[in-house]
């Protein structure tokens, strides 16, 4: 070969990236071996302890894993931070999409951290039917709110979990209370059961609404009025603002037909412009007034029982699902009972019996 053919040879070798000035080479590494090295369940637990953010992200990557490599670490983290957790307010926030849900957790944000709170975030966003992607978008839609200090933002995928709901969200609020942070926020998607889910898990339980967009009759339709503690119309800004009084004072009339919380609460109606931050102080005012009912007549700590039954629950039937599934018998079963499902030659109910029939015999 000329030296002029390996000029133009498409396979010729190239000089790899090199090193930028601003890095020097101890720093890279440095930065190259922290890579490699993953830190041990115990390291993971005192790191927690102390509010480091890195640790606390790789401990909820583990418990989300579906490895079983993974779920007795999962165990040990969860079993290690439950003696310090139980110290926060959850709050739960939903709503359509489109709502507004992430610009108004990023000024509700930024306003408990200006009163020194340390707030946990996490966003559940939706897992395609299709293609199980997901966008998990909410830290570039919170950009300021990300930058703080005292603020921890963890979008997941909410998979195939009952309405939108991360399968381990349960265990992600437990490791965010152990490393310290005061208010947990939970958002989900705002769709199918997804507000049920969110209920189950938080003190705190906040509907975000719209003005005009034909859900008013909806929203009471579907039953979500009777575990809203509060309901706030979003976007009641500019020409909108009239539209978002008319729907306050019809969403007020129909919270009047439900019956007080069991601590006596009873639910209102509030406007905000989460862009235009106004009206965000009279939403934490009325969450602040609702936890101090709560706690003076014991209702928080009878929730929090409630939450850890709903839990154990969930978790078993998690689980006992899962162990169905996995079994190699029934999945060889399966395969068969669909093929004769899909030539009429048997019935979903005739196959549903005989693979649990399969199961137990094992």
């Amino acid at each position: 070969m000329t030296k002029s053919s390996k000029q133009t040879d498409a396979l010729q070798e190239r000089e790899g990236v090199t090193l930028p000035d601003s890095l020097s080479k101890k720093a890279a590494e440095k930065l190259k071996h922290n890579r490699k090295k993953s830190p041990s369940v115990k390291q993971l637990i005192d790191d927690i302890s102390t509010g480091d953010k890195t640790a606390l992200s790789r401990a909820i990557t583990i418990i989300e894993s579906k490895a079983p490599k993974h779920q007795h670490q999962a165990r040990e983290i969860i079993e290690s931070c439950l003696p310090k957790a139980n110290k926060s307010v959850r709050i739960g926030i939903t709503g359509v999409p489109g709502v507004g849900k992430s610009t108004f957790i990023e000024s509700f944000g930024k306003l408990l951290v200006a009163e020194n709170y340390k707030i946990a975030i996490l966003a559940v966003d939706p897992s395609s039917s299709i293609s199980k992607g997901s966008i998990l978008g909410d830290k570039t839609r919170m950009e300021d709110l990300v930058k703080e200090p005292g603020v921890f933002i963890r979008p997941s995928a909410s998979g195939d979990s009952l309405g939108g709901v991360a399968r381990k969200t349960r265990e992600a609020i437990i490791l965010c209370e152990a490393a310290g942070y005061d208010i947990i926020i939970i958002e989900t998607v705002g769709v199918g059961q997804s507000e049920t889910a969110v209920h189950s898990m938080t003190d705190f339980f906040l509907l975000l609404k719209l003005a005009g967009a034909g859900d008013e009759l909806q929203g009471i339709k579907r039953g979500i009025m009777e575990m809203a503690d509060t309901i706030v119309i979003n976007k009641a800004d500019g020409d909108n603002i009239k539209a978002a009084k008319l729907a306050k004072a019809e969403f007020n009339r129909a919270l009047h037909l439900y019956p007080p919380k069991d601590n006596g609460w009873m639910p209102e109606t509030l406007t905000c412009s989460a862009l235009k931050n106004d009206g965000i102080d009279a939403v934490w005012k009325i969450i602040s007034e609702f936890i101090s009912i709560s706690r003076e007549s014991d209702h928080f700590q009878q929730k929090r029982k409630a939450q850890n039954k709903f839990w154990l629950l969930q978790t078993v039937e998690a689980a006992l699902k899962s162990d169905f599934y996995t079994s190699a018998p029934v999945q060889k079963e399966l395969e068969k009972q669909l093929q004769l499902i899909n030539e009429n030659k048997t019935t979903p109910f005739e196959a549903a019996h005989l693979l649990l029939r399969i199961k137990n015999d094992r």
